[in-house]
């Protein structure tokens, strides 16, 4: 299995779009996918079913040493597309000190490993710190949503640094790179900062697909759907697709290998 951490300095850059999507994407394509919402607000689970509220979850696995995976998982209509919501106990100070659910989050991941799952990917909190901190030193590789303004790009290498920093505290954590969202063809402002993130960084630290700003993930949230299974939800389908394509280039792990392929 491989575990990928969805992670923004802050938060409005669409990384719980990004999470839910690019999960089904690799689900769709046959891999064994768990979506995990660490992320105490509990915005996946809320855009996917409005039971999440009610649903014990991650954190509160992190509480209680006695959960069981079996009371946490949660099946959906496809087969390889699995959930666990952020749960009760969704009190954390995610901005807090690092390394106190360090080894709890190691554990979980390891068990989940041991499910059979391909990938397990999670939507993190914004941020560096606390529970997101932990979750990043502990996963394989992160992906930087990066909503395509002005002022959010200068964010970026401090955003960078941050992530070497982890690496200290896990050395095989694979930064796969930032990935421009909220894409705007038809504003100059939009455009011109997704042009000058990827003059400012390196080619292999930016996906080459970027995500569009696009009303269709509201609708799709509001009816606890992921966006490529709306109608005209082909072309948006077609971007994770890409996106899933580039993960598994960059990772080149064969856990990741298209079951359809």
């Amino acid at each position: 299995m491989i575990s990928i951490a969805v992670s923004s300095q802050k938060g409005g850059v669409g990384k719980t779009t990004v999470s839910i999507n690019l999960a089904h994407a690799f689900a769709l394509a046959g891999i064994r996918t768990l979506l995990i919402d660490a992320d105490p607000q509990g915005s996946v689970g809320l855009s996917l079913t409005r039971q999440s509220r009610l649903l014990a979850g991650f954190y509160d696995y992190l509480a209680d040493p006695s959960l069981t995976l079996d009371q946490l998982i949660v099946p959906t209509r496809l087969e390889t597309f699995s959930l666990m919501a952020s749960g009760q106990a969704g009190d954390y100070d995610t901005g807090g000190s690092m390394g106190a659910h360090l080894a709890r989050v190691r554990t979980f991941l390891h068990q989940i490993s041991r499910r059979g799952f391909d990938l397990c990917l999670i939507d993190t909190a914004a941020g560096l710190f606390g529970v997101s901190g932990d979750v990043i030193a502990s996963s394989d590789a992160v992906i930087i949503p990066q909503q395509a303004e002005p002022l959010g790009i200068r964010s970026v290498p401090k955003l960078l640094d941050g992530l070497g920093k982890l690496r200290v505290m896990n050395p095989r954590l694979q930064v796969l790179g930032v990935l421009l969202t909220m894409v705007q063809e038809d504003l100059e402002d939009s455009t011109e900062a997704a042009k000058a993130l990827r003059e400012l960084l390196p080619n292999e630290l930016v996906f080459q697909s970027q995500v569009p700003r696009d009303g269709i993930f509201i609708k799709a949230s509001a009816r606890g759907l992921p966006a490529g299974v709306m109608e005209n939800g082909a072309p948006i389908r077609k971007i994770f697709d890409d996106i899933r394509s580039e993960i598994t280039r960059k990772t080149a792990s064969p856990a990741l290998t298209s079951r359809h392929a």
